[in-house]
């Protein structure tokens, strides 16, 4: 049985090499080169009471509404706004949500976190917004805005609809990603609440939104709520068995999607095929990407990636959603998502999964078989840059990629290129 065991060992580490060995990891003939080096970024100070103030751009998104411009946000809560062009000047300010917004430096995975603009913007000024409120300790707030009537470069600064209101145990792990999916649903990402290890079992209880991936429908109202639960939710309806009269516990909270999730940072949908790809921070050894699947459980805390976490993992989990791609931390640890780059200036990045790691500051680009559900190659970028703490990534209304970094001299927007 040992010799078997041996054996065994010796052909997965076979196979596994086999596997490794058919993907492309050659490094890719791209540049990293800055966006906009001439952007100055309005009411941000490099210093403030002669101690630097570092720039977090957060969000680099677009309006979609044909005007071409570029969105930024930083993470203590304001959003900017300029035109797409090489030598933009200076930024506009679109909305300034720094009274609300609590964002700590010793706490940095709170604060402004997520922004989306309705798939209709154009026809109903409507844009959503996820941020950690200041109102009370450790809250995460999902609320409606629209832009001013008046001033397409100006949000209606007295106008807020809050739609979720979720407490976090801790102040780390808030996922914080909003976005729409090609169904024209609002999906809202959030980490399993913070400290190590889910200590309080989160990513696996259905009953709590934390850990997981929500879809809800914020055209439409229901059930008392300022928005609808799609009717296809995998966890629509599902009550205890047994229970009686109108006070059936629920098993799931309606809004889940998709669950067992650590710290998903940044979930995204390619515009052309419609896949969602969801960045997986780890923990201890292992980043991972994960493909988004109805109801899917991607196995937090009973694994890290492909691995087992803890000793309920050990066993047989036919249910568990497996990463398409895992990275060692050897590598890097802490995965940054990630865009699947659907622009034209860039040839060489076509149909790729850009993602980087914000501790080691490595960038990759990495391409997706959907037909054979395998990864074909993930190939890196290189730079030689000195430090690339990579926070976000985004695209703009033409599909060009960008990333945010965090800085000290407010340069923190960057783009790709042809060539080495």
């Amino acid at each position: 049985m040992k010799h078997f065991m041996v054996s065994l060992s010796a052909w997965l580490l076979v196979a596994s090499v086999a596997v490794a060995a058919n993907v492309d990891e050659s490094p890719l003939a791209v540049k990293i080169v800055p966006a906009f080096p001439d952007l100055k970024i309005t009411g941000w100070e490099e210093d403030i009471n002669g101690k630097p103030n570092p720039l977090r751009p957060i969000i680099v998104t677009n309006f979609g509404d044909g005007s071409n411009r570029v969105v930024m946000a930083t993470e203590q809560g304001q959003i900017h706004v300029f035109d797409n062009k090489p030598g933009a000047q200076e930024t506009k300010l679109f909305l300034d949500l720094t009274a609300k917004v609590s964002y700590k430096d010793n706490e940095n995975e709170e604060g402004f976190l997520g922004l989306a603009f309705h798939p209709k913007y154009k026809e109903n000024g409507q844009f959503f917004a996820y941020y950690t409120t200041k109102d009370a300790p450790h809250t995460s707030v999902v609320s409606r805005f629209r832009v001013s009537k008046d001033n397409p470069n100006q949000a209606d600064p007295t106008f807020e609809e809050e739609l979720l209101r979720i407490p976090q145990p801790f102040w780390n792990h808030n996922g914080g990603t909003v976005c729409f999916g090609p169904d024209g649903f609002l999906y809202i990402v959030l980490g399993d609440g913070g400290a190590g290890n889910d200590p309080l079992g989160h990513a696996q209880n259905l009953q709590t939104l934390l850990g997981s991936i929500l879809r809800i429908d914020i055209d439409n109202k229901s059930e008392g709520k300022p928005y609808a639960i799609p009717s296809d939710n995998p966890f629509v309806n599902q009550f205890a068995a047994g229970a009686g009269g109108n006070k059936k516990p629920l098993v799931a909270q309606p809004e889940i999607y998709a669950y067992g999730l650590r710290n998903p940072w940044r979930l995204s949908f390619d515009r052309t095929t419609g896949i969602g790809w969801i960045a997986e921070v780890g923990q201890n050894v292992w980043e991972e990407i994960d493909i988004l699947e109805k109801g899917g459980n991607y196995g937090w805390n009973l694994r890290e990636g492909k691995h087992v976490f803890n000793p309920a993992g050990a066993g047989i989990h036919s249910n568990l959603i497996d990463p398409i791609w895992e990275y060692h931390h050897d590598l890097g640890k802490s995965i940054t998502g990630g865009q699947v780059y659907r622009g034209k200036e860039v040839p060489e990045l076509a149909g790729h999964y850009v993602y980087a790691d914000y501790v080691s500051g490595k960038v990759w680009a990495l391409k997706y078989d959907e037909k054979t559900k395998t990864v074909t190659a993930n190939r890196s970028i290189p730079h030689t840059m000195p430090a690339l703490p990579v926070i976000t990534f985004g695209e703009d209304e033409p599909g060009e990629v960008y990333f945010g970094i965090v800085t000290p001299t407010g340069q923190g927007l960057f783009k790709f290129a042809s060539g080495k």
